[in-house]
C-alpha cells in the first residue's frame, strides 16, 4: 500500500508532520479530513496516528514554493486538535517554523549554499515573513551542533530566526491596558495574538506547574472568560470555539534572573514551555510603556536578550524598540533548533 510522503520533525519545543503542498489535497476540507486520519484524531492518545497526545506534538506544516517575491517558500501551519475533529489555521507556529527551512532545503525547494543558507519564509496564516539561517556545511543540512534550548534534551545546530515586525496593529485596541472580564490585560500581537494578564490577579503566584493550572476548575473558567472577552476586541476571525487564538499568558516577576515569568494557555492546555511567537508578543509587551508586562519586567542592560522564563526553562530573544514610534517594536530575533526524526511515507487511518 502506498503512503504519503512525510517528514516527522522537531522544531523548537514542538513536533509535527511536514508535507509538501503537492502531496496533500488542494481542497481544504479534504486535506483536513486526511490530516485527522494521519495524526490519529480525535483520540486522547492519538494511538492510531502520528500525534503525540498533546497539542505540542499534534502539529502540521505544509510547504511550497512562494509566489511572493520577498519569500522563497510558503509555510501553512495547521493545529490538529487531539480530542476533537478540528484542524485550525487560525494561528501560525514559530517552533515548527524552525523545521520548515531545513525541510525545504532537504526537499530541494531551496538550493543549499556551502556553510549557511538563508531561507525566507512567508507564514501563510498571518502573511508575515521570517528569515531563517540554516547550517549547511558542504551544501547539506546538518542537525548536529552545540546550540541548546530549554525543553529539548541535548544540543543541535542553531537556526537563527529573524521575524519581520508585525504588519498589523501591535496593540489591537490601541491601549496599553484594557479592563476585560474583571482584570487588567494587555491585548498584543507581535506574531501571536496574546492576552497578557498578571497571575496575581487570578490569585496565582505564576510559578504553578502546568498540570496544577489545568486541573484547577476556577482557573480554567477564568481563563476561558478572559479569552472570550478579548476575542472580539482583537478582530480575530471565527469564534473562540473554532480558533486557537488569542493565547492567554499569565505573567509574574522573574524568578530565575530573567525578564518575566510566564504560564501560557494554548488555549486550553498549558504550554510546557512557550511558543516562539508567543514569547515575541510577551517581549514586545515588556518593551512598551504602561503594559501589564512592563509593570513586572526586569529589562536587561545593554544588548542582552530578553529572557522569558517558562515551566521548563527559558527562551532568549531580542525584540528591539522602534526608535521612530514608541508604540511599536522592530525586528524580533531568536535562536531555535530542529531535527529530522523520520523521513518517509505515512499511512493514514482508513
Amino acid at each position: 500500500m502506498s503512503g504519503i510522503p512525510c517528514a516527522l520533525m522537531r522544531g523548537g519545543t514542538s513536533k509535527g508532520g511536514l508535507f509538501l503542498a503537492a502531496d496533500l489535497p488542494s481542497d481544504a476540507a479534504a486535506r483536513d479530513e486526511l490530516l485527522l486520519r494521519i495524526m490519529g484524531s480525535p483520540d486522547l492518545r492519538q494511538i492510531d496516528g502520528l500525534g503525540g497526545a498533546h497539542p505540542l506534538t499534534s502539529k502540521v506544516g505544509v510547504v511550497c514554493l512562494s509566489a511572493d517575491p520577498d519569500a522563497d517558500i510558503d509555510y501553512l501551519f495547521l493545529q490538529v486538535a487531539v480530542d476533537r475533529p478540528v484542524v485550525s489555521t487560525s494561528q501560525t507556529c514559530g517552533n515548527i517554523l524552525a523545521a520548515v527551512a531545513p525541510f525545504a532545503i532537504e526537499r530541494g525547494l531551496v538550493p543549499a549554499l556551502d556553510g549557511r543558507t538563508v531561507v525566507r519564509v512567508r507564514m501563510v496564516n498571518t502573511g508575515a515573513i521570517a528569515a531563517l539561517t540554516v547550517r549547511t556545511p558542504g551544501g547539506e543540512v546538518t542537525y548536529q551542533g552545540d546550540a541548546e534550548i530549554s525543553g529539548v534534551p541535548g544540543t543541535a545546530a542553531p537556526i537563527e530566526v529573524a521575524l519581520d515586525p508585525a504588519a498589523g496593529a501591535l496593540l489591537p485596541t490601541g491601549n496599553a491596558i484594557d479592563r476585560i472580564a474583571g482584570v487588567e490585560a494587555t491585548l498584543i500581537d507581535n506574531g501571536m495574538a496574546s492576552v497578557l494578564v498578571r497571575a496575581a490577579d487570578l490569585g496565582l503566584t505564576g510559578g504553578e506547574e502546568p498540570a496544577t493550572l489545568e486541573g484547577d476548575p476556577e482557573v480554567v473558567r477564568r481563563v476561558a472568560e478572559i479569552r472570550a472577552a478579548a476575542f472580539p476586541l482583537m478582530g480575530i476571525e471565527g469564534t473562540p470555539e473554532t480558533t486557537t487564538t488569542p493565547k492567554i499568558v499569565l505573567l509574574s516577576a522573574p524568578a530565575e534572573g530573567g525578564t518575566l515569568r510566564t504560564r501560557s494557555f494554548i488555549p486550553f492546555r498549558v504550554h510546557e514551555a512557550i511558543g516562539v511567537l508567543g514569547a515575541a508578543s510577551v517581549a514586545a509587551g515588556a518593551r512598551l510603556a504602561g503594559t501589564v508586562a512592563a509593570g513586572l519586567a526586569q529589562l536587561p542592560e545593554d544588548d542582552a536578550p530578553l529572557r522569558i522564563e517558562h515551566p521548563t526553562g527559558f527562551l532568549d530573544l531580542y525584540v528591539d524598540p522602534d526608535p521612530s514610534d514608541p508604540s511599536r517594536v522592530g525586528e524580533s530575533r531568536v535562536v531555535r533548533t530542529a531535527r529530522m526524526i523520520m523521513d518517509g511515507s505515512v499511512h493514514p487511518r482508513p
